[in-house]
């Protein structure tokens, strides 16, 4: 069966928590007038760590933190860039636990190797909100306050869903997953592997890890040599999609991709009708501000979920524009809107 699969921009939350919670919807927290004044009168200091900062994710997810904070008079008064190095964050999660910090929202780079830094965090008076991932072993309530995320286990679905249309019976699809230990890109791989299971049995499914971001294209080459014929691929975010999408273009394949994270380069690489067909969307900015939400109601005391969700966003190509706007919070850069105006005008002509 190769029938068109209908798409849906909005999904409800399909995934649960890293303890099996149902989410609560991001929405719903919210804090009251009462709270406000309470908050901007404590005047909190807050610290962010992140495992890159130089990602379209992680600057809209800084940038809603940051907006949002300030609304209660709270400060974020350090950002580090983990550089995807564990003992990087390690060493400043052991800073943060003696400096003048009242909260840090932390991006787990890994469960294990880094579970004994966030929790000796925790442990030292800091409150901790952990966005996408709980290390091993650590527990909501004792361990931190909450972990906020998107749905990762329906971004997965989503991509599973865009990347049929592309792969004919009896075809194969390739996974290109992160080869670190890590929650929200495990759920989404997990995902897509079931989703094909009830929707494409026909579809063989192959699979390479990259553990750098460098390895990304490599990988991608190496799965077109494990199976020939490779009709798509699904990369767990929308960085090495692009640095595979360049690999596979360098050695003459043309192979549809889907991926999550609507990024400036997988954007125009979708309006000017490359290799990326379609796109899972986290809401970072969304998810920041409702991290922020949730670190300023667990600074006041106030009971937080364990588990806070927000629903991803599918985009095609014909839609980057305006998913653009919900997505980012600003305009489509020029080079996006220049190339969507061309896409539709061929579209028509083809009709």
């Amino acid at each position: 069966m190769n029938g068109k699969t209908p798409v849906d921009t909005a999904k409800p939350i399909a995934g649960l928590g890293p303890h099996g919670e149902r989410a609560v919807p991001a929405d719903q927290i919210q804090l009251t007038e009462g709270d406000a004044v309470e908050a901007k009168a404590r005047r909190f200091a807050v610290a962010v760590v992140l495992h890159t900062t130089t990602s379209d994710w992680s600057k809209q997810e800084l940038a809603g933190i940051a907006a949002t904070l300030g609304l209660y008079s709270a400060a974020v008064v350090e950002v580090v860039d983990c550089n995807f190095d564990v003992e990087l964050q390690i060493a400043a999660l052991t800073r943060l636990a003696r400096e003048p910090v009242d909260a840090v929202i932390s991006i787990p780079i890994g469960n294990t190797r880094v579970a004994a830094a966030h929790r000796a965090l925790a442990h030292s008076g800091r409150k901790l909100v952990l966005l996408d991932n709980a290390p091993t072993g650590m527990l909501p309530g004792a361990d931190y306050a909450s972990v906020v995320s998107t749905d990762n286990f329906g971004l997965g679905q989503s991509c599973a869903a865009m990347l049929s249309d592309h792969i004919p019976p009896n075809g194969a699809a390739g996974i290109l997953g992160y080869g670190i230990d890590f929650f929200a890109t495990h759920e989404r791989e997990i995902a897509f592997r079931k989703w094909m299971g009830i929707h494409r049995p026909d579809v063989t499914l192959v699979r390479e890890r990259f553990a750098e971001l460098e390895d990304a294209g490599p990988a991608a080459l190496a799965m077109v040599e494990k199976a020939r014929g490779l009709s798509g691929i699904f990369a767990v975010w929308d960085v090495p999609a692009m640095k595979a999408v360049r690999a596979l273009a360098q050695q003459g394949f043309d192979i549809p991709v889907t991926t999550v994270d609507l990024g400036n380069d997988v954007a125009l690489d979708m309006v000017r009708r490359g290799m990326i067909k379609g796109v899972g969307a986290q809401m970072p900015y969304d998810q920041g501000s409702a991290a922020a939400r949730v670190t300023v109601a667990a600074l006041l005391g106030l009971s937080v979920p364990p588990w806070v969700a927000l629903a991803g966003r599918e985009v095609t190509p014909l839609d980057v524009v305006e998913a653009y706007q919900v997505i980012w919070h600003l305009p489509a850069p020029r080079a996006i809107i220049d190339a969507m105006r061309i896409l539709v005008a061929t579209q028509g002509h083809s009709k």
